[in-house]
């Protein structure tokens, strides 16, 4: 069965459920079926292997991500948080020795006064 050029992948419902779900269809699946972009070798090779499964065919990664896209607009505003307050830790210069944490001392009551 051949595809029309304007529906493309939403030709498959035919006339039934209205354009709008058939576009929304069109986008989701259209960015599924890409080559995306590999999180450890960098390479366009990552394809999904199932619901929020997705594999780079290059160097074997296998990683969770969104069901339909292999990063979430959440998941991508999460790491960019994560990112910003990293690198602050790396910048306290911590001298030779390590400080013991100081112990606070307990103030005598009367009742312990007269025990001793």
């Amino acid at each position: 069965m051949g595809r029309t050029k304007k529906i493309g992948l939403g030709a498959s419902f035919g006339a039934r459920y209205g354009t709008l779900a058939r576009k929304r269809y069109v986008e989701i699946v259209s960015q599924m079926r890409l080559k995306h972009k590999c999180p450890k070798c960098h390479r366009r090779a990552v394809k999904r292997e199932s619901v929020g499964i997705w594999v780079c065919r290059k160097c074997g990664f296998k990683f969770a991500g969104g069901a339909y896209t292999p990063t979430t607009k959440l998941g991508e505003s999460a790491e960019r948080s994560a990112f910003k307050e990293a690198p602050l830790e790396g910048l306290i210069v911590k001298s030779g020795k390590e400080e013991k944490p100081v112990k606070k001392r307990r103030r005598k009551t009367e009742e312990t006064k007269e025990e001793s």
